[in-house]
């Protein structure tokens, strides 16, 4: 009969390292989202994305892509999957693709919209 050596169990360094790289994974999973002059802020259902004026700014969330096209005052244009929004802040969420958007905010350097998944389609 052959004794084999049972392998030691993982060492604490190796199961903490193992816990990080699957959070980091996960946390990419859930925000799902890339972009470029601008930034995201994404929930399972929900991403916030904070346009930089005077750039070619766009981001892919969930899913989508999100782009800014102009803003005049407090009226933006946006392309949101592929449809163009004329979005007003205080109007209520426009419905593009299966998502709900809404502009939150317009100032001279960032426009700032919410989408979020349409909880009837």
């Amino acid at each position: 009969m052959t004794n084999r050596p049972v392998s030691p169990s993982l060492t604490p360094v190796r199961r903490a390292a193992g816990l990080l790289a699957g959070l980091a994974l996960g946390a990419a999973l859930l925000a799902g989202c890339s972009s470029e002059g601008a930034s995201t802020d994404c929930g399972l259902d929900a991403c916030t994305v904070t346009f930089d004026r005077g750039v070619d700014a766009s981001a892919t969330i969930l899913g989508v892509e999100a782009k800014l096209i102009g803003a005049q005052g407090d009226q933006v244009t946006v392309e949101v999957a592929g449809e163009q929004l004329s979005l007003t802040v205080g109007q209520q969420a426009t419905e593009a693709g299966g998502f709900q958007v809404s502009l939150d905010s317009v100032t001279d350097q960032q426009v700032v919209i919410r989408v979020a998944r349409n909880p009837n389609g």
